[in-house]
């Protein structure tokens, strides 16, 4: 089974994803941290950090061990990994690195749950289940406040909603790859939903679907 996420910044994707993967026996991959190791190589570097040759080259290098550490969840790897992510060279790049995880889950898994913001209709666009999460900017820009706070990150809630609403913008309107609600994927708008009641509304559109397909099988 392969389920395809998308969704903007702090709908709630990531935590969605990870529950299901875990409910049902999958391997889980934030594709988004994809480009925020990309983004911590490039910081690391003494290359220009806004090069796409230089994004493109740090995103042929990865690795799955580059996805390990809390350090990749930063607010200042989240603008520049949106900023990268605009580049087709990088894209392109990673895009096997994608497709290779849901084609051979690692430790066995009997499939995959990736979420990112190109999944439905880019990197998995065959996918058996696509849900696309969102939910209003003021609400996500609190949640991403809460967290941040939560880590003892100093932040302004302003300043959030407004680097969220350009990254939102950057995403939507990027010609490559941009963030899209695919026609055949099941839209979950979380605004006003906990992590518990998205779960389950995503768990019951999962399971009907399974149903629905093993009966026409």
């Amino acid at each position: 089974m392969l389920i395809a996420i998308d969704g903007p910044a702090a709908a709630g994707k990531g935590t969605l994803a990870g529950r299901l993967a875990a409910s049902l026996g999958l391997a889980h991959l934030d594709t988004g941290l994809l480009y925020r190791a990309t983004a911590a190589r490039l910081m690391r570097g003494k290359s220009n950090a806004t090069s796409e040759q230089a994004a493109t080259a740090a995103a042929q290098s990865l690795s799955a061990g580059d996805l390990e550490g809390s350090q990749l969840r930063g607010e200042r790897l989240a603008g520049l990994a949106s900023l990268i992510a605009t580049y087709d060279s990088v894209r392109s790049a990673l895009i096997d690195f994608q497709r290779d995880f849901a084609a051979s889950p690692p430790r066995g898994a009997k499939g995959a749950v990736l979420d990112g913001r190109d999944i439905c209709s880019v990197i998995l666009p065959d996918a058996d289940i696509k849900i696309f999460v969102t939910a209003n900017a003021e609400v996500r820009a609190e949640r991403r406040y809460q967290e941040l706070r939560g880590r003892g990150v100093h932040s302004i809630r302003s300043v959030i909603l407004r680097e969220m609403q350009e990254r939102d913008e950057r995403d939507r309107r990027r010609e490559v790859a941009p963030m899209v609600l695919a026609g055949d994927a099941f839209l979950l708008d979380t605004t006003n939903m906990d992590a518990d009641a998205a779960f389950e509304a995503a768990y019951e559109f999962v399971m009907l679907h399974h149903i629905e397909n093993g009966r026409s099988e």
